[in-house]
């Protein structure tokens, strides 16, 4: 009989096994052939290939969805709901707004990534203060302010839409949205990357807080947690995290919902075990999705259509599941 813990670690080594797979073969996989031999034989061309644009187009794909996994589950634990996930904030909103923006008034890769950044961190910020209106400190009330958010930025992303020219900036706007990782070089990630370790790796440090998060609130004070500034740094440091990898990707539908999610149905616990499971089931979907939306089809295709695939099903096994669940 398999003990829970030994179950738990058996699916975090199965997992990191399979992600070092999977992006091992996205360094290869793509328009371009890239060969072992090639490589190994200092091909320029396939060289130039490789570290401009594999590299980061991988690191971002597996970091990217380990840190959205890793959000998703911060936000499931500090919410107390199996259905939270990294937009409840209104960062994907902000970020979409930010991006539009970007396209429209700037130019380049580099300040589009930069202004969907300042998006989602503006959204987060406005989220936040007001939040800390309501003195109660119900962990609702940041959920309402994140649905308030949410609706200014769609707002503000339709008024953009309706200024873009049609056929080059609004279908920039568009293929934005949905979602890719197509086009990420290595020039300007690294801050990004950077940021996004950090706030991963604090959150981490803080799993055990995390976890006292999801019990009572009056439970946590007695065991001496101050709860509504452990809440704030935490979620700030979650929104964040996503806040880098939607501002390098676009959005990515369903990540940050599913891998968490499925680390809890595999390992039927909530611990920091867990949390590394749903990060490497993040960057296992995200990886797994960019090979296939650069495979299935002669044109290369939004990551989201992948994710979303896998993600409107699971959502209908929720369903049923809660039904039969008494």
């Amino acid at each position: 009989m398999v003990s829970p813990t030994a179950r738990t670690k058996i699916f975090c080594a199965a997992g990191a096994v399979l992600l070092a797979a999977l992006a091992a073969a996205s360094l290869f996989a793509g328009k371009y052939p890239l060969t072992l031999a090639g490589l190994l034989a200092g091909d320029e061309v396939q060289l130039r290939v490789f570290w401009t644009l594999r590299v980061s187009r991988t690191a971002v794909g597996a970091a990217g969805g380990f840190a959205l996994g890793v959000a998703g589950f911060v936000y499931q634990t500090v919410f107390r709901n199996p259905l939270a996930s990294p937009d409840v904030i209104g960062v994907s909103s902000g970020a979409s707004a930010g991006a539009a923006a970007g396209i429209l008034f700037c130019a380049g890769a580099a300040a589009v990534t930069a202004a969907s950044f300042a998006g989602a961190l503006a959204a987060v910020g406005l989220s936040l203060a007001l939040s800390a209106l309501d003195r109660s400190g119900r962990h609702s009330t940041i959920v309402l302010a994140g649905i308030a958010v949410h609706s200014l930025a769609q707002t503000a992303l339709m008024c953009l839409k309706l200024t873009a020219d049609p056929e080059r900036e609004l279908a920039s706007i568009e293929y934005w949205i949905m979602g890719s990782l197509n086009g990420i070089t290595g020039y300007g990630i690294g801050g990004n990357l950077a940021l996004c370790a950090l706030c991963v790796g604090g959150l981490f440090l803080l799993h055990r807080q995390i976890i006292l998060l999801s019990a009572e609130e009056g439970e946590a004070r007695m065991l001496g947690v101050e709860v509504g500034r452990l809440r704030l740094a935490v979620l700030l440091a979650a929104t964040l995290a996503v806040a880098c990898v939607v501002s390098m990707s676009g959005l990515i539908s369903f990540v940050g919902l599913l891998a968490p999610h499925g680390a809890r149905l595999l390992t039927r616990r909530s611990g920091p075990a867990t949390m590394l499971l749903g990060g490497l089931l993040g960057g296992i979907l995200l990886t797994g999705a960019d090979l296939l939306a650069r495979s299935v089809a002669a044109a290369e295709l939004p990551v989201s259509i992948f994710t979303s695939l896998l993600g409107a099903p699971f959502l209908i096994f929720l369903i049923v599941k809660g039904r039969r669940d008494p």
